[in-house]
């Protein structure tokens, strides 16, 4: 089914209330079969996001003889080969729209003994990946790319891998993943220090699966040669897909929802600071600990925004989710104005411009800069936006719809399955006017 065969129509005049539980977290859900293919012994996996990407991850390890059962309703059984267990492929391996296998995989496939080739979707070829085959060649490993730098890559086996210490030029948890998979087999130390904290959930994982990892400020760093044990792993829910229906929430008057058992891992709770900063009445509750990730009921009431500047320090922590908080900033009072966020130019989509298009077709006054946008909170009107097949900026977009003058069409919406598959399904069980036609 192409790209462009899907689209939704939103009437305003929603708001969420209830409860509801969103979609495993698709970081864990990803780190899960790849460290759990690695380990020693079976892994049990519940809550396993079914989405996509998650699936593209989960393809590639049965392609390198990985036994996995499932999913079946999030249920993933895998028996682990071990560290040096993995065999070579039959063929290329296609990771789909997946940016985060991509990457990971790179730096994890790099110390194999054979050849491995990575390619995806016509979006995914135009990603950029020298961020990771850089510092990976400085760690000894050799790749074959397009002239700039894009997959599909050739990944040569038989290298041998030096531990090296890495100062990141730019701050992002799929690179230091990266190393940190590659360190896992290199000679000596591996070190990543990041400009700003970045999502752990490698570090912690690796932890889970009995892996010393040093971590002190911004810099981790582990060495090379040891094992992982298997273990059993309960995936939280996703706060990037809470994100959409929190941002929804905040705007639509009379909302009151709760989100259950959401993951909300201090490198990724960017979303709730910045939206309190604007005035959103967001409250945690139920706290609790799922191997070594923290876990919350998330309690949101409706409340009138004001526009901020956003924190440079809180954008590493909430990058997936600045489409949404886009979508917050136009229903706020006054300006918002975020910088310091270049990376979301290099997503799905050029996810500034492509939200600033959007919010300019809808009656906006939404300002596209180099590293972020300028934009003035005032009353969304109808249209048609086009998500680019950029699964976050379609949701964004249908969240838009709770409040705005008329109806919105949104463009492109194949690939929320990639994240969040039952997503329409379930903003209408909260209370979002959401029709998904085929066409």
């Amino acid at each position: 089914m192409s790209g462009s065969t899907i689209k939704y129509h939103v009437t305003p005049g929603g708001k969420l209330t209830g409860q509801i539980r969103v979609t495993g977290d698709k970081s864990i859900s990803h780190r899960s079969i790849m460290l759990g293919s690695l380990a020693d012994g079976t892994t049990i996996v519940e809550g396993f996001l079914e989405g996509e990407d998650n699936l593209a991850t989960l393809n590639a390890f049965r392609m390198l003889g990985v036994d996995i059962k499932g999913p079946d309703n999030g249920r993933v059984e895998i028996h682990g080969v071990g560290i040096d267990g993995l065999q070579a492929p039959a063929d290329v391996i296609d990771l789909g729209n997946s940016g985060t296998s991509m990457r990971l995989l790179t730096g994890l496939f790099s110390a194999q003994s054979f050849d491995t080739t990575l390619t995806g979707d016509k979006s995914l070829v135009t990603r950029p990946m020298r961020r990771v085959t850089e510092p990976l060649t400085k760690m000894g490993a050799s790749f074959t790319t397009s002239e700039s730098g894009t997959p599909p890559i050739q990944i040569q086996g038989k290298q041998r891998l030096c531990g090296i210490d890495y100062d990141m030029p730019v701050a992002s948890a799929q690179v230091k993943s990266s190393l940190l998979l590659a360190g896992l087999y290199a000679d000596g130390q591996t070190c990543v220090t990041e400009p700003a904290p970045t999502r752990d959930h490698t570090e912690r994982m690796l932890k889970g699966f009995g892996y010393q990892v040093q971590v002190s400020g911004n810099k981790v760093c582990l060495l090379g040669g040891g094992r992982l044990k298997a273990t059993n792993i309960d995936v939280p829910g996703d706060i990037s897909s809470a994100t959409f229906f929190i941002v929804g929430a905040c705007i639509a008057k009379d909302s009151d929802l709760t989100i259950k058992h959401v993951g909300i891992n201090p490198t990724r709770v960017g979303v709730i600071n910045i939206l309190r900063l604007m005035g959103a009445d967001i409250t945690i509750d139920n706290e609790i600990d799922v191997g070594g990730e923290p876990v919350a009921d998330i309690h949101v009431k409706y409340a009138k925004l004001h526009g901020i500047n956003i924190p440079e320090d809180q954008v590493p922590l909430a990058i997936d989710e600045f489409p949404a908080i886009f979508v917050a900033a136009a229903y706020a009072d006054g300006k918002t104005v975020l910088t310091g966020a270049k990376e979301l130019r290099v997503k799905e989509s050029d996810r500034i411009q492509a939200m600033a298009d959007g919010l300019t077709i809808l009656g906006i006054t939404a300002e596209a800069t180099e590293d972020g946008i300028i934009i003035e909170g005032g009353s969304i009107g109808s249209g048609t936006v086009d998500s680019h097949g950029d699964h976050r900026i379609a949701m964004s977009f249908a969240m838009a719809g709770l409040c705005a003058d008329n109806e919105i069409e949104i463009l492109d919406c194949e690939n929320v399955n990639t994240s969040f598959p039952g997503f329409a399904e379930l903003s209408n069980q909260v209370g979002l006017n959401l029709t998904v036609k085929d066409t």
